[in-house]
């Protein structure tokens, strides 16, 4: 019951797991309002049926008309604030109170009560209210005078200058007081030095109510009633229906998504989720490269997907025009350092699905993104090392520009055209620098990318010198299938870079018993010695040759080798039998049942590549024996070799197919042809004269 549990968890664990948690994350960021159901372009047809409208909604008026409004509202006439200071006022009158006019001491009441008249309406500077400078008629303006918490217009006309308030106020007491020279005993007395502005001018509030003023302009111009026709079906979309429909779509995403009943408006986004998530399960399941049996792969891939939906989701949820500022390309370098075109290009069209279903325009962004992604995947071939990293990155660029532009000319799209190539050169220099952090999802996902893999097959690295030093023989032997692997697996579009370290290491164990295996006989100190295997038995003999596969991965671990590679170790002989010593064994009496201790006790091949490296490592060390260079020779030779492999079931657990096993085949005939090809014999004297020249 335990063991059922723990298989049911690691398959929960291993392939749904990961589908699920996708699942969940893509209803987490999928956008909650309506997407508008139809596309339009002003000037053209109206394609679908006649659309009437089913609520009511303002017509709101296009980004050109708000700023001319705005530009004419900022243009007209600053009202000013001033505050009336209490102040001023009191302090005046009580000193006009208090004043000593001898003789004339009847004039005082008068005086205050006109002087107190006059701070009432107001009183401001000589130079006037500030008012703007264009208006010829200053009567026609006005004021805000803030009083008592609260601000009331008047025209400026109802307010005093200095210098006509002091005028007023002498001309008002001397109609009560005729016989006095009124002006002389204000001056005496300094009247009219009591008689200043009480009106201050508000800079502050007069700005800050200029500029609310200004974008107080009403985004709306006119309303559509539910019932009312919008557009009839072949009509032309006029600028007027445009602007109609924009305001219809606006209204549509954002209030009408609210009003849909939640069950069926959770139901869609579950279902898109899931439709989602099932394509990329199926392209996985068949293009993966085993991708569904390796969790640290799967969940890398989950990982990469969720980004580039998330990306998409949330930058195109206020403006789609920062949705050319997202690095997608860097999704697809991404996939494509750890995968195979033909997997990561696929999963990078899925991983763009929510971009071409959610966003605005998102048709045509995944078009540019598809076909920029294309040539990158291209130029990523030849870019895997040094500062030709980066050009798959410049190249989408030139390639987005290019579509974007015919877009644009086309009428597909429409946008600023320098400010939107702009965003996308951002887009892909965060694209360059960026793409380093490939070295930390290596890291963090424990994958194992390409650029990882050229470096392993560098012949100067400690655990190939130290092969080469012990076992010169054996050291020779993996170049010569290393270079048999590369041309082979090109031929089947398979990982060179894979098949090349796999075939490179596969048999490093040797380097512990080298004397052990024929090819490194040069090392023994005398040539007629008797060889290693002359005093041992069969099953002895056996035992030490199977043994370089145990010690080949003691050796890989040791060194740190990736997975991947310390696989072509326990692979390259599956789980075949030493021939050699078994038929010695059986020769000298043994029993032809007793096979367990000539079975090599590795794995069957699981992937293309390792089949490749075990047919080539069979095939090239047993090329050696051939006497006959013939076509024919070589061509039974390597059929025999591969369905020999097969009829053993070498081949069942692997990701190959019949075509794949036919054109190794063809490749291996070509490479033997080519490497122990027939040579010209030439005669004793001429090869003398040769060996002399040399």
């Amino acid at each position: 019951m335990d063991t059922s549990r723990k298989k049911l968890t690691a398959l929960l664990s291993r392939r749904v797991l990961p589908f699920a948690l996708l699942f969940v994350a893509l209803l987490l960021i999928m956008p909650r309002t309506a997407k508008f159901r139809y596309d339009y372009k002003k000037g053209a047809a109206w394609n679908y049926e006649t659309l009437i409208s089913d609520f009511d909604f303002p017509i709101y008026k296009t980004a050109e008309q708000m700023e001319e409004e705005r530009a004419k509202s900022g243009d007209g006439s600053v009202i000013p604030y001033y505050r009336f200071s209490d102040d001023v006022v009191n302090k005046n009158l009580r000193a006009a109170e208090a004043l000593s006019l001898g003789q004339h001491a009847s004039v005082k009441t008068r005086l205050v009560s006109v002087l107190r008249s006059v701070y009432a309406q107001g009183i401001v500077q000589d130079e006037g209210v500030r008012v703007d400078k264009r208006s010829a008629n200053l009567s026609d303006e006005v004021l805000y005078i803030q009083k008592d918490k609260r601000a009331s217009k008047y025209p400026v006309t109802e307010v005093y200058r200095q210098t006509d308030a002091r005028a007023k106020v002498m001309a008002e007491v001397s109609k009560s007081f005729p016989s006095f020279n009124m002006d002389s005993i204000f001056r005496a007395a300094g009247v009219y030095d009591l008689i200043v502005p009480n009106l201050v001018y508000d800079k502050q509030t007069t700005e800050l109510v200029q500029a609310e003023s200004v974008n107080s302009v009403s985004p709306t111009q006119g309303f559509v009633s539910a019932g009312q026709l919008i557009v009839s079906e072949g009509e032309i979309v006029t600028a007027e229906i445009a602007q109609m429909l924009d305001s219809y779509k606006l209204e549509y995403q954002e209030n009408m998504g609210l009003q849909k009943s939640s069950f069926s408006y959770v139901l869609g986004n579950v279902l898109v989720a899931l439709i989602l998530v099932l394509i990329l399960f199926l392209v996985l399941y068949y293009v993966g490269e085993g991708i569904l049996h390796s969790p640290r792969r799967l969940w890398y891939v989950v990982f990469i997907v969720f980004l580039t939906a998330l990306g998409a989701l949330l930058t195109g949820k206020d403006d789609p025009v920062y949705l050319y500022l997202v690095p997608f390309i860097l999704s697809l370098l991404y996939l494509r350092t750890f995968f195979e075109e033909r997997v990561s290009v696929p999963v990078f069209f899925v991983a763009l699905l929510p971009l071409a279903i959610f966003c605005r325009n998102g048709v045509v962004l995944y078009v540019m993104y598809i076909a920029a992604g294309l040539v990158a995947a291209l130029f990523y071939r030849s870019s895997e090392r040094g500062w030709k990293q980066f050009l798959p990155c410049l190249v989408a660029f030139v390639v987005l520009v290019l579509i974007y532009t015919g877009f644009d000319f086309a009428g597909f799209i429409s946008g600023n055209w320098a400010r939107t190539v702009l965003f996308l050169f951002l887009g892909s220099v965060i694209s360059g620098a960026a793409y380093p952090l490939t070295y930390l999802f290596e890291r963090i996902f424990k994958l194992l990318s390409t650029t990882r893999l050229v470096e392993l097959t560098d012949t100067d690295n400690v655990l190939l010198r130290r092969l080469e030093e012990k076992a010169p023989g054996t050291f020779q032997h993996c170049l010569q299938v290393m270079s048999m692997a590369e041309m082979v697996t090109r031929t089947i579009g398979g990982n060179v870079a894979l098949a090349r370290a796999g075939a490179l290491y596969h048999d490093i164990g040797k380097m512990k018993n080298p004397l052990c295996f024929i090819e490194n006989s040069m090392l023994l100190p005398d040539p007629s010695a008797p060889s290693y295997h002359a005093k041992l038995s069969p099953k002895e003999s056996a035992r030490d040759i199977i043994r370089h596969v145990a010690d080949g991965m003691e050796l890989a671990a040791r060194h740190r080798l990736p997975e991947e590679v310390r696989a072509f170790i326990l692979t390259h002989h599956g789980t075949t039998r030493t021939s050699y010593f078994y038929n010695k064994y059986v020769e000298e009496g043994g029993d032809p049942a007793d096979v367990a201790d000539f079975v090599y006790p590795g794995e069957k091949p699981q992937t293309r590549e390792q089949v490749v490296v075990m047919l080539c490592d069979t095939v090239e060390a047993a090329a050696r024996t051939l006497s006959d260079n013939s076509a024919k020779t070589y061509s039974d030779f390597v059929d025999r070799m591969i369905e020999g492999k097969k009829n053993e079931g070498q081949f069942d657990e692997a990701d190959i197919s019949i075509p794949d096993l036919l054109a190794i085949g063809d490749a291996l005939k070509t490479y033997l042809a080519q490497m122990y090809h027939e040579r010209v014999a030439y005669p004793t004297k001429l090869r003398r004269r040769l060996s002399a020249n040399r």
